[in-house]
């Protein structure tokens, strides 16, 4: 069966949409076959041009339950699944559904009260610090902060992804013919730690460029979406 992939969390912004996408085309670079699925009724679909990766609209209960239907159906694929924010039932189902939750926070105390709360209440998922600094000066004050507010949450805490002003491009409706190579390595790393998190063997050489892949799920729920968007 597929692998399902949730990206939840109740609080808003903090990076869900930008980090499904950036998974999704980090597993397109590994040659998996991936489905970036979206629930956040706030986001428009995205157009299957130049990805790596199937853009799959889901914001309507029953797309949702056909394209996790499907995945459940077929080999090697990946669904990578948008819960939006402020939705705690929607978070709920998703974290039934999935072989792996990440719940992305930034450098905040807001955003860190609202994560303790999602990781007891999600005690198999795993932390994300999404957007994160850089800059030495604050990369060790958010480096602080992690160990004085999330220390009992350590082993559940994956490494960051640093901010990063060219993930934006994976959010544009049609991507451009070519995307960054520090996009590209960001979006490695991330699928890297799911993979390893999974149990899926990693690849012997992490930075060679694997061909697009061009196989579908034959599938009108699929089919649809597929033609729509070319």
């Amino acid at each position: 069966m597929a692998q399902i992939l949730c990206i939840i969390g109740n609080k808003g912004g903090t990076g869900k949409t930008t980090l499904s996408h950036l998974l999704a085309h980090g597993l397109g670079l590994f040659g998996k076959y991936t489905v970036a699925v979206l629930t956040d009724i706030e986001r428009q679909p995205l157009a299957r041009v130049g990805r790596n990766y199937l853009p799959f609209d889901a914001r309507q209960t029953e797309n949702l339950e056909r394209v996790v239907r499907k995945l459940r159906s077929v080999e090697n694929w990946y669904g990578v699944i948008d819960g939006g924010g402020n939705r705690p039932q929607m978070d709920t189902t998703l974290a039934a559904l999935a072989d792996l939750v990440l719940l992305p926070f930034r450098d905040s105390h807001e955003d860190i009260r609202t994560l303790i709360q999602d990781l007891d209440r999600f005690p198999n998922a795993y932390a994300l610090p999404s957007q994160w600094p850089s800059n030495p000066w604050q990369l060790q004050a958010a480096t602080r902060t992690i160990d004085n507010l999330l220390a009992r949450y350590r082993e559940r805490i994956l490494e960051p992804v640093y901010a990063q002003s060219a993930t934006k491009l994976l959010l544009q409706h049609e991507l451009p013919p070519q995307l960054p190579a520090a996009l590209n390595n960001t979006a490695r790393m991330v699928a890297l730690q799911v993979m390893e998190l999974l149990g899926i063997p990693l690849p012997e050489d992490r930075w060679i460029p694997i061909p697009r892949q061009t196989a579908t799920i034959e599938d009108d729920a699929f089919a649809a979406q597929r033609n729509q968007a070319a």
